[in-house]
C-alpha cells in the first residue's frame, strides 16, 4: 500500500525543484508532469494514486494508460508529450528494465533534460527497486535488463547509470517501509 506521505514528498519534489514558476509557465511546456512507469508493476497501484493526488493538486499530468504489443515503438504523440513536458517523474520498478519501450522512453526523456540549461526536471523514483540496482543493472532488475538481445543495449545502459544518479526518491512496497 502506498501511503500519503509517500504521494505527497513526490509533489513536494516536482514543485521545489530547480525550476522556477516562471520557466514552469513558459510556452514550451504543455503538460507539468510526464509520468513513465511500467504498467504491470505500478499502473493500478502507485501511478495511479501519483496521478490522482497530482490531479487534485492541479498539476497537469501526462499518464499513457494505452499498452503497446511487443516489438512496437513508441507512437509520435507520446514522444511528443515527454517534449512538451516541464518535469519527467520516472517510476523504476522491478520489470521496467524488460519492457524496451520503458527504455526507449527514458531515453527520450534523459535527451529532453540535458538539451538545455531550462530543460526538463527528471525526478526518478525507486519503487521497490535499489538505486544501485538500476544504477547497475544488478538484482532483479538486472536480470529482466539483460534478456534484451538490442543494438540499443549499450545507450539504455548508460541512460539507466545517469538517471539512477540523479537525486530522486525510494519508495518501499510496504506502508511501513
Amino acid at each position: 500500500m502506498v501511503t500519503i506521505e509517500e504521494v505527497s514528498e513526490v509533489e513536494d519534489a516536482a514543485f521545489s525543484s530547480s525550476s522556477s514558476a516562471e520557466d514552469h509557465h513558459n510556452h514550451r511546456w504543455k503538460y507539468d508532469v510526464f509520468l513513465s512507469f511500467r504498467g504491470e508493476d505500478t499502473r493500478k497501484t502507485f501511478v495511479d494514486h501519483l496521478y490522482s493526488a497530482l490531479k487534485r493538486s492541479g498539476i497537469y499530468t501526462f499518464k499513457d494508460d494505452e499498452r503497446l504489443e511487443t516489438g512496437e515503438s513508441i507512437p509520435p504523440a507520446l514522444l511528443k508529450a515527454i517534449e512538451e513536458s516541464s518535469f519527467a517523474v520516472v517510476v523504476f520498478s522491478k520489470n521496467y528494465a524488460s519492457s524496451r519501450w520503458c527504455l526507449d522512453e527514458l531515453v527520450k526523456v534523459m535527451e529532453c533534460s540535458s538539451k538545455s540549461p531550462k530543460g526538463q526536471t527528471v525526478i526518478p523514483i525507486f519503487y521497490d527497486v535499489e538505486p544501485l540496482d538500476v544504477r547497475k543493472q544488478e538484482g532483479h532488475f538486472g536480470e529482466m535488463f539483460s534478456k534484451h538481445d538490442s543494438d540499443r543495449v549499450q545507450i539504455w545502459r548508460k541512460t539507466l547509470t545517469d538517471a539512477a544518479n540523479l537525486s530522486g526518491l525510494e519508495l518501499d512496497k510496504t506502508a511501513d517501509g
